[in-house]
C-alpha cells in the first residue's frame, strides 16, 4: 500500500469508526470493562448518611469536624491488540479478506478504550511476534497502530498463536484486557496452554474471523487449491458431494473443539464473519458479557 493510499485508508477507518464508537459501542465497552477498582479521590465534610468507615479520623482531629474519605472507580485499563498477520488471515472470497476486517475491528476496539481513557498496545503476530507497540493513550497512538496494522508486510506466513500469548504474559506485567483477533485455524492443542497460562493473569477474548468460503466449498468441480502458509498444493474435487459433505464436517469438528476450549477455559470469544454488519454482533457480545458478569 502506497502512503498516500495509506493515510486515505487510515483516515476512512477513524471515521467510519469513531461514529460506531460514539453512536453504539462506547457504553457497552465501559459497562463491561470496568476499571482496577476504587481509587481514593478527595475528603470532604461528613453528610447525614454517609458510612461512617469512611470517615478520615486523621483530618478530622486536625479539622475539628468530620470529614470523609470520597473514592472513585480507577478507570484506566490496559488494552492489548494481539492481531494475527499470518498467510490464512490473508485470505479473502469477498470484498474484504479478513486482514481487512482485523485491521477495521482493532481501529473499532482502539478507539473504545482512548474514548475511556485507556491505553492501548499492539502485537501483530505470525509464528512469531514480528511488531509491539507498548500501550499509551490518545488519537494519534489509536492512528499509528491502525496504520501498522494495515502496512505491516509479515515476514512470516505460518501462525503460533502460542507464541503471541506467551509474549504477552512475560512482557506484560500489568493486567490487560487481550482482544485476540485471528481465525484460530491451527490445532487448538497448540495453543491451549498459553492460552490458560495468559487467561490467568490477563482478560483474553478471542475474536475468531470467519470467511463464508472456509465454511463450506462450492459445487465448482475439479480446483487446484493451495494452503497459505505451508505452501502445499493439491487438486481437489469441490463437485463431488461427498468432499464437500467430508470438508464441512471437518470445519464443524475444528469449531466445536475451539468453542469447547473457550468454554473449558471460562473464556468469553466473539465470532465474526469478513461479510456483513460487525459492529452489532460486537455489541451484543458486550451486553451478554455484561448480564454474565451482572455489569
Amino acid at each position: 500500500m502506497l502512503p498516500s493510499e495509506l493515510i486515505r485508508t487510515v483516515r476512512r477507518l477513524e471515521i467510519t469508526t469513531r461514529r460506531a464508537v460514539n453512536d453504539r459501542l462506547a457504553g457497552q465497552y465501559h459497562s463491561v470493562f470496568k476499571g482496577r477498582g476504587m481509587a481514593f479521590d478527595e475528603v470532604r465534610l461528613y453528610q447525614p448518611g454517609d458510612d461512617v468507615r469512611a470517615i478520615d479520623w486523621n483530618v478530622s482531629a486536625r479539622m475539628n469536624d468530620a470529614y470523609v474519605k470520597v473514592f472513585s472507580e480507577e478507570r484506566e485499563l490496559t488494552v492489548m491488540l494481539l492481531v494475527d498477520a499470518s498467510a490464512s488471515v490473508g485470505f479473502g472470497s469477498g470484498e474484504k479478506s479478513k486482514a481487512e476486517v482485523a485491521a477495521e475491528i482493532s481501529a473499532l476496539l482502539a478507539f473504545s478504550a482512548v474514548q475511556n481513557g485507556d491505553r492501548v498496545g499492539l502485537i501483530l503476530f505470525t509464528d512469531r511476534v514480528e511488531r509491539f507497540v507498548p500501550p499509551k493513550r490518545g488519537r494519534k497512538h489509536v492512528m499509528r497502530l491502525v496504520s501498522e496494522i494495515l502496512a505491516h508486510r509479515p515476514q512470516s506466513p505460518r501462525t503460533d498463536l502460542g507464541t503471541a500469548l506467551t509474549f504477552l504474559r512475560r512482557g506484560l506485567h500489568r493486567r490487560a484486557i487481550a482482544f485476540v483477533v485471528s481465525d484460530f485455524l491451527e490445532p487448538q492443542r497448540r495453543h491451549e496452554l498459553p492460552l490458560l497460562l495468559a487467561a490467568r493473569r490477563h482478560d483474553v477474548v478471542p475474536i475468531v474471523l470467519s470467511d463464508p468460503l472456509e465454511q463450506g466449498l462450492p459445487d465448482a468441480g475439479v480446483v487446484l487449491v493451495q494452503d497459505p502458509e505451508s505452501g502445499e498444493t493439491a487438486h481437489v474435487d469441490f463437485g463431488s458431494s461427498s468432499v464437500r459433505a467430508e470438508y464441512a464436517l471437518a470445519f464443524r469438528g475444528l469449531r466445536q473443539e475451539r468453542e469447547k476450549l473457550f468454554s473449558r477455559l471460562g473464556i468469553d470469544h466473539v465470532e465474526l464473519g469478513v461479510e456483513g454488519e460487525y459492529v452489532k454482533p460486537l455489541v451484543g457480545f458486550f451486553l451478554r458479557r455484561a448480564r454474565r458478569l451482572g455489569a
